[in-house]
């Protein structure tokens, strides 16, 4: 446990047992505890923790919470004076407030100091195995900046999940099979055919875009005109496979260049070769939960919370996307996954009922099957939209985007605001160096740290061992304020994963930020007395790690110099 977990463990503990006291004295009537909660009051006015306890218990007391607290408090540590709680006291419509002793917070940062690397880890997750699938883009084209939105949330969620404990699987599906890659096949043909001096019409629904015909013209130097007298259907295999060989090696190493590698990449056509499409249809029938209409076979969606009943195989014969969906989510079950999150376009919203009720209707708990619904990204330069791309025609690329601002900037940029929320990116401020850029304040910070650390090392300072470091002697406000902060990033990245909000570990990174350099205004680290010296050498040293590990979790480089 960290710090704030087991000083929770510890106050919920004297609490329980201040009420069994006040029970067993006649002064309170209840069955059974509720399970009430001790947090952080956003106020620090409010104390260091407040308890919801005399709320929850008013029911069964028969008694207003405002009397429960006071009669609580005057049990809690009558007998025995508390080991770090300073002060408890009675608020709002019941809350009982705990303030602790000083001593308890620097005690907290020698914790923390002392977990080292492993600062902000835990093993929350108990190792439970989760699938993360997100961008999972057609490849059809190139990726653009929602890809990239979807690319640096999913990415940051996983490294959460896995510091808070978990057993993540970064996984891409591969939409090699449908009716888009026929689509995408008929185009390449036209424009084989174009390039090679024919006159034919390009398809009404097929691909534009200037990398289709790169593609083809790649396939043409390697291989000339040897599909020109080859049938329509084989052509279109031929170029089809060569394309999407491409195109997914190409998407592969733009996503790597954006700092993510995937565990799996997961083919959708191979769903299809291996009958898994077709078995998961035979297993919804053998459950009662299909019906045929109209030559076509319906999915019975509405008996599991749908508003209709959704088509699974078409009266052509034809599975639908859908249909691969499920066995697709189905197989992601099969191979040990506790917990599947996608993340997804919101125009996805209306897919997410069905393909929950059709987890449900064979077997697996709907709740297990999260999906994170991410908004459209609109990019501004100079104040206006930018709307095209330079290479793809129609939308700004996320190798132009990277080529543009970086990859630290467009990470953190990208995971700065919820998934749920419409996202303005901001081209210039991405690219200037001020303190006003977020991701380049919070960088300066960690390395304003190890400016500090190369500056005591060149007099010969060093870190002291924990042992010899008195903490006490951080007693400015400046410092309390940081060490308060450093002491949330476990509870930061256990609620980050629970929650499946990647964006709080950006939030709470530009907070440390800000705090350090109120500190850093406030407070010399060197050239001061040597046991104040000492504590808050500590103390930058920690705060550099919290940085750093929020950093890594971002994707984002933490510099050593600026």
């Amino acid at each position: 446990m960290n710090w704030l977990e087991e000083t929770r463990y510890e106050l919920k503990k004297d609490l329980c047992a201040a009420a069994e006291a006040a029970r067993a004295a006649g002064e309170l009537n209840f069955e059974t505890l509720p399970d009430f909660v001790i947090e952080r009051p956003r106020e620090k006015s409010h104390g260091d923790f407040a308890a919801n306890l005399a709320m929850l218990l008013a029911r069964q007391a028969h008694m207003a919470p405002p009397k429960i607290a006071a009669i609580l408090t005057a049990r809690l540590y009558a007998e025995q004076p508390a080991q770090w709680v300073d002060a408890v006291e009675i608020a709002g419509a019941g809350f009982i407030n705990f303030r602790m002793k000083p001593e308890w917070l620097t005690a907290g940062l020698a914790d923390a100091a002392a977990r080292g690397e492993k600062f902000g880890e835990s093993e929350f997750g108990g190792g439970q195995k989760v699938n993360i699938e997100f961008v999972s883009a057609n490849p059809t084209g190139e990726l653009h900046l929602g890809n990239a939105r979807g690319a640096a949330i999913g990415d940051t969620l996983a490294n959460v999940m896995q510091a808070a404990g978990y057993d993540v699987d970064r996984e891409y599906y591969i939409n090699d099979a449908g009716k888009q890659i026929e689509n995408f096949g008929l185009s390449l043909e036209a424009r084989y055919l174009q390039q090679m001096g024919q006159d034919v019409p390009f398809p009404e629904d097929g691909y534009h875009g200037e990398d289709i015909t790169n593609t083809v013209r790649g396939y043409i130097e390697q291989e000339g005109d040897k599909l020109l007298n080859v049938e329509t259907k084989l052509r279109c295999e031929i170029l089809t496979r060569y394309a999407l060989e491409k195109k997914i090696s190409a998407i592969r190493e733009a996503l790597e260049h954006y700092g993510v590698k995937y565990d799996t990449w997961f083919s959708e056509q191979t769903l299809h070769d291996s009958g898994a499409v077709r078995a998961v249809v035979e297993q919804m029938k053998d459950d009662g939960n299909l019906l045929e209409q109209d030559g076509a076979i319906w999915f019975a969606a509405d008996k599991y919370g749908c508003e209709k009943p959704e088509v699974l195989v078409r009266a052509n014969g034809i599975p639908t996307y859908y249909t691969a969906d499920i066995a697709y989510h189905k197989n992601k079950f099969e191979r040990g996954y506790v917990k599947l999150i996608n993340i997804w376009g919101a125009d996805h919203h209306g897919h997410v009922a069905r393909l929950k009720g059709a987890m449900q209707s064979i077997g697996y708990p709907a709740e297990n099957l999260e999906v994170i619904l991410m908004q459209l990204v609109r990019l501004f330069s100079g104040g206006e939209i930018m709307r095209m791309s330079k290479r793809a025609g129609t939308y700004v690329t996320l190798e132009e985007l990277l080529e543009e601002v970086g990859r630290d900037a467009a990470r953190f940029f990208f995971v700065m605001r919820s998934a749920d929320s419409q996202m303005d990116f901001d081209l210039d401020l991405a690219k200037s160096q001020s303190m006003d850029n977020p991701v380049y304040y919070v960088q300066y910070a960690h390395a304003r740290i190890n400016s500090i650390v190369a500056q005591a090392a060149g007099q010969g300072i060093g870190l002291l061992p924990l042992a010899d470091v008195d903490f006490g002697r951080l007693g400015e406000e400046s410092e309390r304020d940081l060490i308060r902060k450093l002491l949330e990033l476990p509870d930061e990245v256990v609620q980050a994963a629970v929650k499946e909000e990647p964006h709080r570990i950006a939030a709470y990174v530009m907070e440390l930020g800000a705090l350090f350099h109120s500190f850093y205004g406030n407070c010399r680290v060197l050239g001061v007395e040597p046991e104040v010296q000492a504590a808050r050498l500590w103390l930058c040293q920690v705060t550099r790690m919290a940085v750093a590990k929020c950093l890594q979790m971002l994707g984002v480089s933490a510099p050593e110099k600026m």
